[in-house]
């Protein structure tokens, strides 16, 4: 079997030729003119940023590919799915104003911005997952089921759960509704460490379910509150919150593959991930911490599988940026070093499942050809 390709191209650049004109060259030569796009409705699937983090990618580069779409006769929108916690994207009208002021609008992006499940995170599509061996079916978005044809342009980061958010997470997570999300996020749920825990209370700010008290003076998580989302786990610097469920990472990984299948599957699809700004947290976050890592480049694939896996090769072959999460844990003294970036900046992720069973699930490949632009 021929290997998938993926398309590479670096951030340099020169006078009169902008970043934006580089992505749009880069995702020409991998073929994106191949789809037939006349007069169709192209979902474009990104993130809007949280407020208060700046690791996003800039409306500039939606433009840069709604501007190829519509070039090839399409007819692009924007569209991101609510959150399942409550911070500043929870319904549709906070939402969009949350992305207005992280610069994403008709004048910047040149489409339409729509939420993809609705007002209240409740418009979706019941979509069968092929092969399905943890969800038989996905709640995802109606409006990126409505769609005619897929893209996906994502920030690859660091992420304090699955690893790395990239390809797959942007999909198969982002594209769910919020039920579809609680269904991904179901599998464990954390608990204290009450000897570890320092009462910092930086927990309970990033619980999105009012599920963390202090009545003892330690941090304390109300079972039947907790969402499971894992943003406790993340939060905590000291170690002191584990999943009770040592599976659930993984089994995370592959809910999310799956709900990648059920949106990929049956249509025309293009993927775009831009290693840049790689904080180690989420852009769901509220803040992003100096990146982990330095900006690698650009690529693009019609395989979303191949393209994560270019795109963790390329981190894991880059040297750890200085006065970062991930160089702080490698110096700290007794520190176990995984020889994975992304475990050694967030030790209790796994993200090698989330592949493995995109693979099986047969939505892409993780072998692939690096074809490299200049």
């Amino acid at each position: 079997m021929e290997k998938a390709k993926v398309y590479f191209t670096d951030f340099r650049t020169h006078a009169e030729h902008p970043l934006t004109e580089k992505l749009q060259r880069l995702i020409r030569a991998a073929g994106i003119g191949q789809i037939d796009m006349n007069g169709k409705f192209v979902a474009i699937k990104m993130h809007f940023g949280e407020l208060g983090n700046l690791a996003y990618l800039r409306p500039n580069y939606a433009k840069a590919v709604a501007d190829v779409v519509k070039e090839n006769g399409g007819r692009p929108f924007l569209t991101d799915c609510n959150t399942l916690y409550p911070g500043s994207r929870k319904n549709a009208l906070e939402h969009l104003d949350c992305a207005n002021i992280n610069g994403f609008n008709t004048i910047t992006t040149g489409c339409q911005i729509i939420i993809g499940d609705g007002l209240r995170g409740m418009d979706e599509a019941t979509v069968p997952v092929p092969n399905g061996e943890y969800c038989k079916e996905a709640y995802i978005g109606q409006a990126i089921m409505d769609a005619d044809i897929f893209i996906s342009l994502t920030h690859f980061k660091g992420h304090e759960m699955t690893g790395f958010g990239g390809t797959i997470k942007n999909i198969g997570m982002g594209c769910g509704s919020r039920a579809g999300k609680m269904h991904q996020h179901n599998q464990g749920k954390p608990h204290v460490e009450q000897e570890l825990c320092r009462a910092c209370r930086r927990c309970a700010k990033e619980c999105g379910s009012d599920a963390i008290s202090y009545e003892s003076g330690k941090a304390w998580i109300d079972q039947t509150l907790c969402k499971g989302c894992g943003r406790c786990i993340g939060a905590c610097a000291f170690d002191a919150i584990h999943n009770d469920n040592a599976n659930a990472n993984d089994i995370l990984g592959c809910k999310m593959a799956e709900y990648t299948a059920a949106v990929v599957t049956g249509r025309p699809c293009f993927h775009i991930s831009l290693i840049t700004d790689v904080s180690p947290n989420c852009d769901c976050h509220g803040e992003n911490d100096a990146p982990i890592l330095p900006d690698l480049g650009m690529l693009c694939s019609f395989d979303p599988v191949a393209l994560d896996q270019a795109c963790v090769d390329l981190c894991q072959a880059a040297e750890p940026m200085p006065n970062s999460q991930l160089s702080d844990n490698l110096a700290r003294a007794g520190a176990e070093h995984h020889h994975d970036h992304f475990k050694d900046s967030n030790p209790n992720v796994s993200w090698k499942e989330t592949l493995e069973h995109a693979e099986k699930l047969g939505i892409g490949s993780r072998e692939y050809e690096l074809v490299t632009l200049r």
